[in-house]
């Protein structure tokens, strides 16, 4: 897998979650991910179509979502369980947005599809591809978070 197909992912999820969220993160180092276990509590994924299929996802830890929620919409939090599953898919969605706008640069042609956010521990993330998942970590003040895509 193309350690380069990261940088766009990087970028947007650093873009979105400093500009909505008041939050910055600092990304690790990416790798392939073994088995289908999310690292959080709580994910978003969009699949992608075009020159290649393939889907990206966000798990991000309990604390980390509820803070990004709480820094979102401050004080304003109705249903702390809808406003997560809500918040998540939308930043999935800004993040598939903007990356896929990054990957258009390297060749790749893709339309996202809607978000779909699973909540729960110990929750498993279905990619749809034969390929590698390549995974990257993240860390806030607030806690942790992880990113995968995969390709056709």
């Amino acid at each position: 897998m193309n350690v380069e197909l990261a940088k766009p992912f990087i970028k947007a999820t650093s873009d979105i979650l400093t500009m909505m969220a008041m939050v910055t993160p600092t990304a690790g180092k990416p790798f392939v991910k073994k088995g289908n276990v999310a690292t959080g509590d709580v994910t978003g994924i969009v699949g992608f179509t075009g020159n290649v299929s393939g889907s990206v996802s966000i798990s991000f830890e309990k604390n980390c979502a509820v803070q990004i929620v709480k820094n979102m919409l401050g004080d304003d939090i109705q249903d702390i369980l809808q406003d997560v599953k809500d918040a998540v898919g939308e930043i999935t969605n800004m993040v598939s947005g903007q990356a896929r706008a990054g990957l258009t640069e390297m060749g790749y042609q893709l339309q996202g599809s809607t978000p779909t956010v699973i909540m729960g521990d110990n929750h498993t993330i279905a990619h749809m591809t034969a390929g590698p998942v390549m995974a990257i970590p993240f860390t806030t003040e607030h806690g942790n978070f992880t990113i995968e895509f995969s390709f056709n």
